[in-house]
């Protein structure tokens, strides 16, 4: 049974991947995030589209983690904190403007950029249905139905606007003595002391940036692309 400890509550692009190495060093993990999603595409990805269809099986989706950073988890940061209601909760924060141009360029663009990794990512999805599916994922939670964005996501202020709402909303729902409100940039102090840990000798790390997005993205869509064209010219050969 998944017993969650702490609840990252942060948009994707608040320093989450950095979040995960940190939780993980303080104890709390392993932490969940959209990484493992990504590395399981054909087990992760439909029970993500089950909770979002209102099935809250948490404990098969966090079996194994202590904790959970970015989305999807952080989508649900209500659910997951009234079930598991000894967890802390973390939302992580970041200057508006810097957000929202590291969410165009990554997230944003994937869905929609005239760029390398939204044409990539497109043509894996027209032959990996595991991809397309992981998409519409995507979709459903950022830009349509309940998405967090749905209400608006071409414009810069509306993705900001979007961005407030989502922190105001964490912090009206969360009782103050269990959450933190906190920028990576603040590094270990604050975090250690909410999670009542004690401070580790090294830095906080610091992980993702966007070229490592776009990177994860394009170059596994080239080596599926590559496979499927090895594999069509096997068979014309054979």
């Amino acid at each position: 049974m998944a017993e969650l400890t702490v609840i990252g509550a942060g948009l994707p692009r608040t320093g989450t991947l950095s979040q995960k190495l940190a939780f993980e060093k303080l104890g709390f993990g392993p932490c969940y995030h959209w990484v493992d999603v990504i590395a399981d595409l054909e087990g992760r990805v439909p029970q993500w589209d089950r909770a979002l269809d209102g099935e809250e099986h948490w404990d098969e989706i966090f079996d194994g983690f202590q904790s959970t950073v970015d989305w999807p988890g952080g989508f649900f940061y209500a659910e997951l904190a009234s079930t598991y209601p000894n967890a802390k909760v973390v939302l992580s924060v970041r200057d508006a403007e810097r957000w929202e141009q590291s969410f165009r360029e990554t997230i944003w663009n994937m869905c929609f950029g005239e760029t390398l990794v939204r044409y990539a990512s497109a043509a894996r999805a027209q032959i990996d249905p595991r991809w397309e599916r992981y998409l519409h994922l995507v979709d459903r939670m950022f830009w349509i139905e309940r998405g967090t964005f749905a209400s608006g996501y071409t414009e810069p202020a509306q993705l900001i606007a979007a961005m407030e709402r989502h922190e105001q909303a964490v912090k009206q729902a969360i009782p103050s003595d269990r959450l933190l409100v906190w920028d990576v940039t603040e590094g270990w102090g604050p975090l250690c002391d909410f999670l009542e840990v004690a401070v580790p000798a090294e830095p906080l790390p610091h992980a993702n940036d966007r070229d490592t997005f776009q990177d994860r993205v394009v170059t596994a869509a080239i080596g599926v692309l590559s496979s499927w064209q090895q594999a069509r010219a096997e068979t014309a050969g054979g």
